[in-house]
């Protein structure tokens, strides 16, 4: 049996080798980062880029999957294959995320085991393979930025969230195993931004983790003392981020134009895609300043939104998302035996803490200023790396002691919980109870294994079942079953049972209902070595081509309405840049190659050249629309006044 450890993971000489990664595997964002020099370093790409969009596109034609910042272009030109926020789906089944999937445009469905996967059609993804895409791009990045061979970067520290459970460790490692990755220790991301900031700490603190990332929420709290860092006590929630700001603003003005206006803005899955960025840009605009105008032109419709949303106004609208948060703090605070005042500091870690309204609330709560000297996207990944220098041998004296976030038990013969870890336990831990048979003669015991603060098995997760066989046939009550638990380093939860009086014994090392068989995972790993990353320019190029011909039909549509309403100059423009268009779709159908440059060229122009069609359009046809009328009904008659200088949403 593997023992639990805490450091020193790894062969003799590692610190020799190849250095060890650190992963932030966020919802939106993720990271790459190794120790040398003496300190954490996160490494970029070619462009200077350290954050990795958690996006992965699985082209129609059949290519490559698309990782990152092209995959999330993608995003509007083909929704239903680009796959976002997939940490969200990870360990989980379509049942556990019955409200996360009405926002997404992307189908879900369950799959063997209960998995939620993500449909195609022509065939399903799961939450494991969209992870280990991106566990790849950023296991390729950092040979690049190392001038190593990708083959000898083979092991890894990954983050993840504190709140994770086992079927979703259970997951994230078989993510890193499909990207060619060893995972030597699971950190959770709170206390990898402990470590972050911790290193040169002197003397005892307790102190705060307050993570709000992009689709996760947690807030630990730690004791750390001469390179000790200890976990006493964590919540969290593992659907709770800056996503959800988003999805309240565009919840907000889909609303308003479905009153004002009869059009459902969230019908079209690639609207909802280009809402959300629109809605995220609002987000940031309004962490600088007091206005910023939601923009968004829907080309089924031919509708233009154009609303003043004011920082007031949106603090309204996730201030319910903000206290849950802080719900979740007096929750760990409570675990943990302590009050606000028992702390000396709060940290921030997340990008979503950027946002005003959760700095003041955190800063009022606490009664202290949080501390936010490191970048708060980054500081999960730092925090990785420095466990990676610990576990090479790079970072003498530091300790790391984690807790579980969720209590572990064994179902009885009522249908009641026997609590044999309880949640906050630190980890690695071990701990045993002694069972006995309910049935006269009875020969076999069912050990199911659940996680969760219910009293009842039925309204906690179940982990998994094994059965215990060869007991001897006694009485009821005389059979005495130890069942022991083992929960090592990263969370993961191994099972051993033995009847005292036979010697019979039994173990498992927990397989989560929601996971991949060991044949999937094969067969996932070759397919994964046989399809290569196809050339980043023809990517590019097929990238513009799509959303091109996209833009081309929707001026073509509305082609009559600019000859009869845009002013003489407008129309010119709008009708050569659209010549133009039809002119380089008709090269690429004939066999030419354009320069991807070229074409991206004349999409900023045909887009440019519509706004005045789309300003038309709004203006001219969504009032009387919505009210049964044809386009040459609407041309015939007065334009509609708008009501943009009252805030509404036109």
């Amino acid at each position: 049996m593997e023992l639990p450890v805490i450091q020193g993971i790894g062969r003799p000489g590692a610190a020799d080798d190849a250095p060890i990664l650190g992963i932030d595997l966020g919802t939106t964002h993720s990271l790459v980062a190794v120790y040398r020099d003496g300190r954490p370093e996160v490494l970029r790409d070619e462009d200077g880029e350290a954050l990795l969009p958690s996006v992965v596109s699985f082209p129609a034609d059949g290519g490559a999957p698309v990782v990152g910042a092209e995959a999330r272009r993608r995003a509007e030109l083909e929704p239903e294959r680009t796959v976002h926020s997939a940490k969200r789906l990870v360990g989980r089944s379509a049942a556990d995320l019955r409200e996360t999937l009405a926002s997404l445009p992307y189908r879900v469905v369950d799959a063997e085991g209960e998995m939620a996967v993500v449909d195609l059609g022509e065939r399903t993804v799961s939450p494991q393979e969209v992870a280990a895409h991106v566990l790849r791009a950023c296991r390729r990045r950092a040979a690049r930025a190392l001038g190593l061979d990708e083959a000898k970067l083979t092991r890894a520290v990954v983050t993840v969230p504190a709140y994770f459970d086992d079927a979703q460790r259970q997951a994230t490692r078989v993510a890193a195993r499909l990207a060619g990755l060893e995972v030597v220790r699971m950190v959770n991301e709170p206390t990898a931004a402990a470590l972050a900031y911790g290193l040169d700490r002197k003397g005892a603190s307790r102190v705060a983790v307050y993570d709000l990332g992009g689709g996760t929420f947690d807030v630990s709290v730690l004791e750390l003392e001469d390179g000790t860092f200890r976990v006493v006590a964590t919540a969290g929630d593992t659907h709770l981020g800056g996503d959800d700001f988003d999805r309240a603003i565009v919840e907000r003005i889909a609303a308003e134009v479905r009153e004002e206006h009869g059009v459902d803005l969230l019908a079209e899955p690639a609207a909802r895609i280009a809402l959300l960025r629109v809605a995220e840009e609002v987000k940031k605009e309004l962490s600088r300043n007091d206005v910023a105008e939601f923009r968004f032109h829907d080309p089924a419709s031919g509708l233009l939104v154009r609303r003043p949303i004011g920082v007031i106004e949106f603090q309204n609208w996730i201030a319910p998302l903000v206290q849950r948060t802080l719900d979740l703090a007096a929750r760990a605070l409570a675990d943990a035996g302590m009050t606000t005042s028992d702390l000396d500091e709060v940290v921030l870690v997340g990008g979503s803490t950027r946002v005003p309204l959760v700095r003041a609330a955190v800063e009022q709560w606490f009664g202290r200023v949080p501390h936010a000297r490191l970048d708060p996207d980054q500081v999960v990944a730092l925090g990785a790396a420095v466990q990676a220098g610990i576990l090479g041998g790079k970072v003498p004296g530091a300790l790391l002691l984690d807790v579980t976030p969720l209590t572990l038990g064994i179902e009885t013969a009522d249908g009641a919980v026997a609590a044999l870890i309880p949640r906050n336990s630190p980890i690695p831990t071990s701990a045993g109870e002694t069972f006995t048979t309910f049935v006269d003669g009875q020969t076999a015991i069912a050990l199911t294994v659940v996680q969760g603060e219910r009293e009842m098995a039925r309204d906690n997760r179940v982990l998994g079942r094994f059965q215990l066989r060869g007991l001897p046939p006694l009485p009821a009550g005389l059979p005495r079953v130890e069942v022991r638990f083992q929960l090592d380093a990263d969370g993961v939860l191994r099972v051993h049972a033995r009847e005292a009086h036979s010697g019979v014994e039994a173990e498992i090392t927990v397989e989560p209902r929601h996971g991949l068989t060991d044949e999937a995972v094969e067969r996932m790993l070759e397919e994964a070595w046989a399809h290569a990353e196809e050339d980043l320019e023809a990517r590019r190029r097929a990238d513009a081509l799509l959303r091109l011909r996209t833009d081309v039909r929707s001026v073509e549509k509305h082609l009559g309405e600019a000859r009869r309403g845009l002013d003489k100059d407008a129309l010119i423009r709008l009708e050569e840049a659209l010549e133009d268009a039809q002119d380089l779709l008709e090269e690429t159908a004939a066999g030419e190659v354009p320069p991807p440059q070229r074409v991206q060229g004349v999409v900023d122009e045909l887009e440019g050249a519509a706004l005045p069609l789309a300003e038309l359009l709004m203006d001219r046809v969504v009032t009387s629309a919505v009210r049964g009328r044809t386009v040459e009904e609407v041309a015939a008659s007065p334009a509609p006044r708008t009501p943009q200088d009252e805030g509404n949403a036109s």
